[in-house]
């Protein structure tokens, strides 16, 4: 059964740049306007707090599956999101100050209006964080800044990933092997331009068969997707050329999914993209996760349907 019209805010990039048979945005706000809701666009940069109200500024829109006509944006106005049921938070990482400000104001809402997923616990659960909760579930990790740490972690496991700790989209992502000279390089080029610390994993072979992006929607893993990369390439992100492949969970994904997923329904994290490579979780993204349309066409669910009857029951 589906709930009351409500009113939706997205707050993200721009709509008019996504790609419509990918973007997981795109197809919320498609499956939302299917259920009769109201739609209304606005960039992280039009967020503002005026004198105790939360406001934005952006466009009543309606969405369509036509590439390049695939948004139609009204006038731009001043709204108070207080005025809806819904604000999603879903503009892509890097997760900085700019990100996590956005963050703050958002959580000012929540007297009024469902912001998904929960701003506070997005703020205090960045994807390459949380995972420290689960050592038991996850491949050998040091975060640091010190390249004494680094180099002993190195030594230490011999094949490594080395990635920026707030980075997304498998950008600035190496494998550093046994034979490698590069680690020293590496580390002067990051510092040099953020005080951020690094990440480093141990290296899991099992990547070349593919970094399976699991979808949770209120804790529940409803599917996955498995990403291969391309030849002679570490990452498997799809943008850098990775695959998107059908899938099964395994029973590991289950037990994986079995203790994580309950801290996430707790702390209002309704849409999670999970990363799995091999038997170890490395990643829990709520930023701005993304892979339902492809699961969608692998496993023929309608995961946006899911998710929105999630928002709708903890509307009602």
């Amino acid at each position: 059964m589906r709930g009351a019209a409500m009113k939706i805010a997205f707050q993200m990039d721009p709509i008019g740049d996504v790609n419509i048979n990918a973007d997981s945005s795109f197809r919320l706000a498609e499956e939302a306007q299917a259920r009769g809701h109201s739609l209304f666009f606005y960039t992280p940069d039009h967020l503002a707090y005026q004198e105790g109200r939360i406001t934005a500024r952006g466009q009543d829109f309606t969405v369509q599956r036509v590439q390049g006509d695939h948004a139609q944006l009204g006038a731009m106005r001043e709204v108070d999101l207080a005025d809806f049921d819904v604000v999603w938070l879903r503009q892509d990482p890097p997760f900085d100050m700019h990100y996590i400000t956005s963050t703050h104001l958002l959580d000012r809402l929540k007297k009024t209006t469902l912001v998904v997923n929960d701003p506070f616990w997005v703020r205090n659960f960045p994807e390459k964080l949380l995972v420290l909760d689960f050592p038991d579930l996850t491949p050998p990790t040091t975060i640091a800044r010190d390249l004494g740490t680094i180099k002993a972690f190195k030594a230490k496991h011999g094949d490594v990933i080395l990635k920026p700790l707030y980075g997304n989209g498998g950008a600035g992502v190496f494998r550093l092997d046994a034979n490698d000279r590069n680690l020293s390089s590496l580390h002067e080029l990051f510092t040099g331009f953020s005080r951020e610390p690094l990440i480093v994993q141990k290296f899991l072979p099992a990547v070349s068969k593919g970094d399976k992006r699991v979808i949770l929607v209120d804790g529940e893993a409803v599917g996955a997707i498995n990403r291969v990369p391309a030849e002679g390439e570490t990452r498997s992100n799809m943008h850098v050329g990775g695959r998107p492949e059908k899938v099964g969970l395994t029973d590991r994904d289950h037990e994986i999914c079995a203790a994580i997923g309950p801290l996430l329904k707790e702390r209002g994290q309704v849409f999670v993209g999970i990363d799995v490579i091999g038997d170890y979780l490395t990643e829990i993204n709520v930023t701005s996760p993304t892979g339902i349309q492809e699961l969608e066409r692998f496993d023929g669910v309608n995961i946006a349907a899911k998710i929105w009857e999630a928002i709708e029951a903890k509307r009602a």
